[in-house]
């Protein structure tokens, strides 16, 4: 028998199903956090919200690093305590302690830089299971503002310093790192060793950061190894005034000019990175963290101005940054910018423009000096002879046997090798592994020298250096002109800066297809020069690269560059993510 419904209870049941039916429709559940092209401050507020967590976004990166890196091989070693790191992290914020705008956010660093517990090889056979006996100060610095150092990238062995003509990104460690923008190896017979098609610039690993394998990345920088990759991958930089980050702690080439800085999807992320590895006083381990002051609270945040560029004076180096140039004695042009490049420059000046910002053609003097003995094109290069010839600067040669041996003798025990000579005896030991696939003729060259009887020419290498990229260079310019920077095309100026150590900040701006040397072109007579281009096969189309735009000051004007470059980046917009990062 059927059950009887009371008159009252029908009215119920009737009054229930329209106020549901009347009622609005509940909103549907947050789609999960992702890390996907996801800001710092972005996995601040969704942890701060409780939308997420350290040790969630830890296991996504992870993910995407199990997925992609077989693809990319930006990666070294992961840290194996990562997700407890962020557990312990997340704790903490819990209890109600938020260590900054870092705490919980997945940092990768440049595996030159010394973790305790995570190897730190150099991309060397020789140190591929050294566990360093210190951590490097910027690694302390980071942890007391609560990263997690998820992972340690791939670079250059020993940050290109071992040899001439190896390829950007490859050691005897892992081999080579590919560019997230094109993947793809190159099919050329006299390149296609193994290297990408594209390259990935400089020896810090920025592929990794732009493909979302973690939040950002940590590189270090002799001359163009923060600010080419940065430009190769799309990716804002940082290449600070050397000793405004402590480098104790960081496997060297030369104190002259090494440096380690931030590479980011956005000058904001660069920014908070930034404030993280600078100390909040001198150390004690590094004499030249004395320079430059740290501002208020190490925030360079209270620089990301959006009316930045309004009142600013920026200068344009024309000759040989932008057009070619004859130097004095010589036949042939050098120098310059190719089609693509110079539209792009030029839409670049167009938003500095239009934002306020007043241009000023401001040759570089000692660039366009008419005597050979002042003329920065034609100095420090000729070291056909090694590094005791007359117009070859010996300043880095000098610098690695220096301060490489400086920092085995910091090892202690834990040193697999004692000396550079013993590091060359070990890398002819180990040919069979790939120890000195492309030769090791710059630790050759260091090694040769005699660091009392080469003072002299060091020294005197090393003043020249300083008087014709700063004295008679970027100072002289800036100075008459009253410049707040200099733009560079792409990372074109990192090599005129890094000698005096002066700072650049570099932003995401073009995207498009290489135009390559025409074959035959010979390659240029300077330190990490390759073998001669050869044409693609036939159907091989080159994808779109990145191009980027630097904004460079005298010593310790980060904070007025980063200014300069936020406002810029805010005004274009440019940067595009690679495919595989989605």
């Amino acid at each position: 028998m059927m059950p009887v419904m009371r008159p009252f209870a029908i009215a119920v049941l009737l009054t229930t199903a329209f106020v549901a039916a009347c009622a609005p429709a509940a909103p549907p559940p947050a789609a999960p956090f992702s890390v996907v092209e996801a800001t710092i401050p972005d996995m601040q507020q969704a942890m701060q919200d409780g939308r997420t967590t350290s040790r969630q976004i830890v296991e996504q990166y992870l993910v995407r690093i199990a997925l992609y890196n077989d693809k990319l091989n930006t990666v070294v070693t992961v840290n194996p305590n990562a997700l407890a790191e962020a557990d312990r992290l997340d704790q903490e914020r819990k209890a109600g302690k938020v260590r900054g705008p870092l705490h919980g956010i997945p940092i990768a660093l440049k595996d030159n830089i010394h973790t305790t517990d995570i190897r730190t090889t150099g991309g060397a056979i020789a140190f591929e299971n050294l566990m360093p006996p210190y951590d490097a100060t910027l690694t302390s610095n980071l942890r007391e503002a609560g990263a997690v150092i998820i992972a340690k990238t791939t670079l250059s062995e020993l940050a290109n310093f071992v040899t001439n003509g190896m390829p950007g990104n490859y050691n005897a460690v892992v081999g080579y790192a590919l560019n997230p923008y094109d993947p793809r190896r190159d099919p050329r017979p006299a390149t296609g060793d193994g290297r990408g098609v594209l390259n990935t610039g400089g020896s810090s690993s920025g592929g990794g950061t732009a493909a979302n394998l973690w939040a950002a990345n940590v590189g270090t920088e002799t001359s163009g190894s923060i600010l080419s990759p940065s430009n190769q991958n799309m990716l804002a930089g940082i290449k600070p005034t050397v000793g405004r980050i402590s480098r104790y702690g960081v496997i060297p080439i030369t104190a002259d000019q090494d440096t380690a800085g931030p590479m980011a999807k956005s000058v904001t992320d660069a920014a908070i990175l930034m404030g993280a590895l600078e100390s909040a006083a001198p150390d004690a381990n590094d004499a030249a963290t004395t320079v430059c002051q740290a501002p208020p609270n190490r925030d360079y945040t209270a620089f990301l101005k959006r009316e930045g560029l309004k009142g600013a004076r920026i200068g344009i180096p024309r000759a040989n940054y932008y057009d070619r140039i004859t130097p004095p004695g010589e036949k042939n042009p050098r120098g310059g910018l190719n089609e693509a490049q110079a539209k792009s420059m030029a839409d670049a000046i167009e938003v500095l423009k239009q934002e306020g910002a007043t241009i000023v053609d401001a040759d570089i003097p000692s660039v366009v000096d008419p005597d050979p003995k002042n003329n920065f094109l034609l100095w420090g290069g000729a070291c056909d002879q090694g590094p005791r010839d007359p117009n070859c600067s010996s300043v880095l040669w000098y610098g690695m046997k220096r301060d490489f041996n400086a920092w085995l003798a910091s090892l202690g025990p834990s040193a697999p090798v004692k000396t550079l000579a013993e590091l060359r005896a070990f890398n002819t030991a180990h040919a069979n592994r790939n120890a000195i696939k492309y030769a090791q003729v710059n630790l050759d060259n260091s090694d040769l020298l005699d660091l009392e009887k080469d003072r002299a020419k060091w020294q005197a290498d090393r003043e020249k250096d300083i008087r014709l990229a700063a004295t008679h260079g970027i100072d002289e310019v800036m100075k008459a002109h009253k410049l707040d920077a200099l733009l560079f095309p792409g990372a074109s100026g990192a090599g005129i800066a890094a000698k005096p150590g002066y700072p650049t900040v570099i932003v995401p701006f073009g995207l498009f297809v290489p135009q390559p040397p025409p074959a035959g072109t010979p390659a240029r007579p300077t330190i990490g020069a390759g073998p001669t281009p050869s044409p693609y096969p036939d159907g091989f189309k080159l994808a779109p690269a990145p191009y980027g735009v630097s904004f460079t000051g005298m010593a310790c004007s980060e904070p007025r560059l980063i200014e300069l470059a936020y406002a810029f980046e805010q005004a274009s917009k440019r940067r595009v993510p690679p495919a595989i990062a989605k």
